[in-house]
């Protein structure tokens, strides 16, 4: 019978050797073994709280495809994220450049940011729909 705190020494001697280690369970003796995880992850609705509580990633059935389905939804969150971030800050610098140069007026400025704002927010839709 391994124990939690087997698993933890072998995570402890593999850290070196490991670039990440990732520990999925739901029993609350590997409670233990999920928070020293790099990443946790808690599995099965039935799972126990002590391992949902812990858990850095918690998937609700039993199907662990669903991680591999998380990381696509969370990289193109991420894209989207960074689109937006660059959208709105290229934006917000030719305003500042026009209105620093005389060219634009504090309410161009007003509209262009509430313009990007909106853009923003149907970007960001997009991450609903798969592709």
């Amino acid at each position: 019978m391994v124990r939690a705190n087997d698993i933890c020494d072998v995570i402890e001697v593999n850290a070196e050797r490991v670039d990440a280690d990732r520990i999925c369970g739901r029993w609350h003796k590997r409670c233990p073994v999920i928070a020293r995880a790099d990443v946790g992850i808690a599995m099965g609705g039935m799972g126990r709280e002590a391992a949902i509580e812990v858990a850095d990633v918690v998937i609700a059935t039993d199907e662990p495809s669903k991680l591999v389905e998380g990381i696509e939804v969370a990289r193109k969150t991420r894209r989207i994220v960074w689109q937006n971030v660059i959208f709105s800050i290229s934006v917000k610098a030719v305003f500042l450049g026009l209105g620093f140069m005389g060219m634009a007026t504090m309410w161009e400025a007003i509209f262009a940011d509430v313009g990007v704002a909106i853009l923003a927010i149907f970007n960001s839709l997009r991450a609903m729909f798969r592709t």
